[in-house]
């Protein structure tokens, strides 16, 4: 049996496919799993032992739609569901599908109305329902991430101060509006007395070099030093990571990470939250409840609609930092 698994974006999306991937592979006697991705993204699956074959999008769809033709599936399992995931349905014809249940009515009802109907299931466990139909079964033990040996980073490429560990502080997100501002980023971290490594893309650099400001031994900022499996390593080595709804709050939760999490635009009713399978690993959520606004969006926007930007100015930073010091290992 030959298996196309497809997931397109972003980081935490792709994170939270994992369970699926090994699933698949570990039930299934015989099974050939392939997973098609964009190029961009093609680092957090190259190294994962459970793909057989990594299919990349490019520029050349036609030429990708031949290379996935030729394999000749016995399954597609979309866990993307969109048009481009339509189109590559239709060109392989007569190969059956099942596809991911995106909720897309229930996440409208909640943003727009306020009205929750989303059921209380994990999105991993939406993914998982995709192959249940070929007798897979969640496994339990939570979502993978695997780092080539050339990325692993080592103590000594951190300051000698944070060689006795130190907690992780994302301080990123893919969009403004869910993540906290720059002082209440140095508010927090001023306030949690550990060393702190800031984690982050070369677009939070700027932002992580005026933070570190607060403390410059305790805080040292990595944002835009290590790519993205450098930056997965940091967090692996981390006692604690401290985040925002985030792609790197997947990957802490992957290595079985405590987890303090941070919510703005949305919510922890998406389905999104830290997963650990059946480990029971301490992790705390902090968000603003009982705002009439929120959450406004499913994914995010540049800069709050209303102005007020209440779901992060009102979180409660001594509180965000002292579960940092308590839930660290």
């Amino acid at each position: 049996m030959k298996c196309l698994i497809i997931r397109f974006s972003s980081i935490g999306d792709i994170v939270l496919t994992t369970p699926v991937i090994r699933c698949l592979k570990q039930q299934v006697e015989g099974v050939e799993v392939h997973y098609l991705t964009k190029k961009s993204f093609r680092g957090i699956l190259a190294s994962n032992p459970y793909i057989d074959k990594l299919h990349l999008l490019e520029d050349d769809w036609d030429g990708m739609i031949k290379e996935l033709q030729a394999e000749k599936f016995d399954y597609v399992i979309d866990l993307h569901h969109n048009l481009r995931t339509l189109r590559i349905k239709r060109a392989l014809k007569k190969v059956p599908s099942f596809s991911f249940n995106k909720l897309n009515i229930q996440k409208w009802l909640l943003t727009a109305l306020k009205i929750n109907r989303m059921p209380p299931v994990h999105i991993v466990d939406r993914c998982m329902d995709t192959v249940k139909s070929l007798g897979v079964v969640n496994d339990g033990q939570g979502l993978d991430y695997f780092i080539p040996a050339k990325d692993e980073v080592r103590a000594e490429d951190l300051p000698m101060s944070h060689h006795g560990g130190y907690i992780g502080v994302v301080i990123g997100a893919a969009l403004n509006t869910k993540k906290l501002p720059v002082e209440k980023l140095k508010e927090l971290c001023a306030q949690i007395q550990h060393p702190v490594v800031l984690l982050g893309g070369p677009e939070d650099k700027a932002e992580g070099d005026e933070i570190a400001t607060t403390d410059n031994v305790k805080i040292y900022n990595a944002c835009g030093k290590f790519n993205l499996n450098e930056s997965a390593s940091l967090v692996r080595n981390a006692k604690l990571i401290v985040s925002h709804d985030t792609g790197l709050m997947h990957i802490a939760a992957a290595f079985k990470k405590p987890v303090v999490s941070v919510w703005g635009n949305t919510v922890p009713e998406f389905g999104m939250t830290p997963y650990y399978g059946k480990y029971e690993v301490p992790n705390q959520i902090f968000e603003v409840k009982g705002l009439s606004c929120r959450p406004c969006s499913k994914i995010g926007y540049k800069k709050c609609p209303k102005g007020h930007f209440k779901c992060m100015m009102q979180q409660e930073i001594p509180a965000i930092a002292n579960a940092a010091i308590t839930l660290k290992k």
